[in-house]
């Protein structure tokens, strides 16, 4: 069997391959320069906030009572950003109802709906328990100020009001404990919280 003339890959066409390959680096090293060059700081904006004043958080609870977090200055507080939708929001939820057993003189919990609708959340609260604030109206510019990246997300708030600690991959009893053992503990005097 003889192989025709048309058959075999012209000059031509090596260099139309070749031309063509380089042309396709070049313009993945300049994707990859430009998105190397404008993407600034890895770190998360909420991960900014650790340290910082906690951003004011008012509002009406879904039980129609006033929540301000100045009001719970000097006490430990979990801001928890939450919505119904959310299963892994679903996952943690008994945690933090436990977490309130546990510790119902040491700390204040206040939940903010993310994109959810009130009768959801009381659907769910009634369901799934949990006696503590819900904020459910205006709350995307909370999350604006908090800088969440996604839902669940828990923020720890010292009795100073500074913003110590982000919990993002699932609050449970033992890391909010964890972590305010590690600032002093629930004793108001100490650590962080003094």
């Amino acid at each position: 069997m003889s192989v025709g003339a048309d058959a075999l890959p012209s000059p031509a066409r090596k260099g139309n391959a070749a031309r063509n390959a380089a042309i396709v680096v070049g313009v993945v090293l300049v994707a990859l320069i430009a998105v190397l060059a404008t993407r600034g700081s890895f770190e998360s904006p909420s991960s900014k906030k650790i340290g910082q004043v906690a951003p004011e958080l008012t509002g009406e609870s879904l039980d129609g009572q006033p929540f301000s977090l100045a009001q719970h200055r000097g006490q430990w507080v979990m801001v928890n950003f939450f919505a119904t939708w959310c299963a892994p929001c679903r996952v943690e939820h008994p945690q933090l109802v436990e977490y309130a057993r546990q510790h119902p003189d040491d700390v204040q919990i206040v939940s903010i709906a993310f994109d959810d609708q009130a009768d959801n959340i009381r659907e769910f609260f009634a369901r799934e328990g949990g006696d503590w604030p819900v904020l459910a109206e205006g709350t995307g510019r909370t999350a604006l100020d908090y800088g969440i990246t996604g839902v669940p997300e828990t923020y720890v708030v010292a009795p100073s009001g500074l913003i110590v600690a982000r919990v993002a991959d699932g609050f449970t009893v033992a890391k909010a404990d964890a972590i305010i053992e590690s600032l002093g503990g629930y004793d108001l005097g100490t650590g962080a919280g003094a």
